[in-house]
């Protein structure tokens, strides 16, 4: 597989731990002690990591520390607007898409040279 793709994918996969780990805690462990709340999300972290680092190590093959940043934004907006929405029950906003747009001209400018022909 190309290591883009790959560090893709292990990406999309630690970002939905990720998720979880930030933000699970708000609706299930909301009256639970913060620590507690706290040890769980550190647990649930540790399986991002453990995608994460491969995942970072993997795309720097292919691209530059700033190419893989924007590329991991790119990713957790992915994540999180489907998971706030469907897991959190939040309103869909339409900031979510002006995030998205202004996300659509960061990756322009960190991968315009991977685009030159």
């Amino acid at each position: 597989m190309h290591p883009i793709a790959l560090s893709v994918s292990l990406l999309i996969c630690s970002n939905i731990f990720m998720t979880f780990a930030w933000y699970a805690h708000l609706k299930e462990l909301n009256n639970k002690p913060w620590i507690i709340a706290a040890l769980i999300s550190w647990g649930i972290a540790l399986f991002e990591y453990l995608l994460q680092v491969p995942a970072n190590r993997i795309g720097y093959t292919a691209l530059n520390v700033g190419q893989l940043k924007i590329m991991q934004e790119v990713i957790t907006l992915m994540v999180f607007v489907p998971f706030s929405v469907y897991y959190l029950k939040e309103p869909l906003k339409l900031d979510y898409l002006w995030a998205g747009l202004c996300l659509v001209g960061a990756v322009y400018f960190a991968f315009r040279s991977k685009f030159s022909v």
